[in-house]
């Protein structure tokens, strides 16, 4: 399991845009008009927005208060220092307990029953072995200090107990959110939007119109995406909390 969660560690930039590409995948329903009757969209609709945006909740939390290096260096597993403060006082993976809910919610979202039956288990499979693969480099570095903060935090369950006094006590820092998540946040968005107009005609009547809409909303994030990237490229946006 180690040497496979290494190779996807490796490849797991790809995977996400494969991920984003089968939730186009034709579909039986989860939420069919038979069963649900002429308004069933509003099932997939509400319980995918309410998941996936939780997921980016946890991930702007995490990120805001106690950053993580997570794209390895050298595309191979790789920490400084043990992070244990912030959410990770209440959960060993709370960037990645996101970013499985943002996906399960977009397959819920996109009303497949594939994408929720089969792609989610082979990501939760694929997830597990990443995360043996960055125990073990942890465990090999960080010795007794590690096995002591594994023995006393959950590997996916978020403990809420003393979240209240770890947000009170910790500053969100949301320069350095919007700076590291920016590239995640644009990708996502323009996925909903297209599942959103091109799934649900009942949202955009008009077929005429849904490309035009589409194309305003990209193009809105389009400007934002290059704002903030200009912000960081010229220096005139870091996310120090000076």
């Amino acid at each position: 399991m180690i040497a496979i969660g290494n190779f996807f560690f490796k490849y797991r930039n790809n995977l996400f845009i494969v991920l984003y590409l089968l939730l186009f995948l034709p579909s039986p329903q989860l939420f069919s008009p038979e069963r649900f009757g002429p308004d069933y969209y509003l099932y997939p609709v509400i319980l995918g927005l309410l998941i996936t945006f939780s997921g980016e909740i946890i991930r702007g939390i995490t990120i805001g208060l106690a950053y993580i290096i997570r794209g390895g260096r050298d595309k191979k597993v790789y920490a400084e220092q043990l992070v244990t403060e912030g959410i990770f006082r209440h959960c060993r993976n709370p960037l990645y307990v996101g970013n499985i809910l943002m996906l399960l919610g977009v397959g819920v979202l996109a009303n497949s029953l594939i994408y929720v039956g089969i792609v989610m288990p082979a990501f939760l499979f694929i997830y597990q072995a990443i995360v043996l693969a960055e125990e073990n480099f942890l465990r090999n570095k960080f010795g007794a200090q590690f096995d002591a903060y594994c023995s006393r935090v959950s590997r996916w369950l978020i403990n809420p107990a003393g979240i209240s006094e770890t947000l009170s006590g910790m500053r969100f820092n949301y320069k350095r959110w919007l700076l590291k998540e920016y590239n995640t946040l644009l990708v996502w968005l323009i996925g909903i939007v297209a599942i959103l107009i091109f799934r649900y005609p009942q949202i955009v009547p008009q077929p005429d119109s849904r490309i035009v809409v589409f194309a305003v909303i990209v193009l809105i994030l389009g400007a934002l995406y290059a704002y903030v990237r200009y912000l960081k490229k010229s220096g005139k946006m870091t996310d120090s909390m000076a």
